[in-house]
């Protein structure tokens, strides 16, 4: 196999790894984990290099156990709430537009339908219903500050 005809295919490639940080700026992700059969490169946004794991499984493990234990934590903290999460990576928007009233303020009760945000992902703006009923409780996010998928957005008392 020539060395030309391995980097056209090679995810590892310079030119492609630098398309790919490339996207992850001009979409605001700080993250980005690949694989090709056995090794694995994960690019992070800000920092020195990026780590290169030929197969391992180890570390792999580690950053999952860290985020469980973070969302365990969380339900301790409020456990008669439930949370509205991002459906998607993207940015939140609390309102339609800079002179409009936000979607739902802290107290107001949410149903089902109710539209409680919207997360503009690759030029799309997404309205984001409650999916639930109760009141909102805490607003967790920023106006215009970047989400990921599954971060949550807002924190609602279902029996209230």
């Amino acid at each position: 196999m020539s060395k030309g005809g391995k980097q056209s295919s090679d995810i590892f490639d310079i030119d492609r790894l630098r398309m790919i940080v490339e996207l992850m700026e001009e979409h605001e992700l700080s993250e980005v984990d690949l694989q090709q059969g056995d090794e694995k490169i994960k690019l992070n946004r800000g920092s020195a290099a990026p780590v290169y794991m030929p197969s391992a499984a180890a570390p792999a493990s580690a950053p999952v156990a860290a985020p469980a234990a973070a969302a365990a934590a969380t339900p301790a903290a409020s456990a008669n709430t439930i949370t509205i999460d991002a459906p998607m990576i993207g940015t939140f928007y609390s309102r339609a537009n800079p002179e409009s009233e936000p979607f739902v303020k802290v107290g107001q009760r949410v149903t089902e339908d109710t539209i409680v945000c919207i997360v503009e992902a690759m030029k799309v703006f997404n309205e984001i219903p409650a999916e639930c009923s109760g009141t909102v409780v805490e607003i967790l996010v920023n106006d215009q500050q970047p989400v990921d998928f599954g971060k949550p957005m807002f924190r609602i008392d279902p029996n209230a």
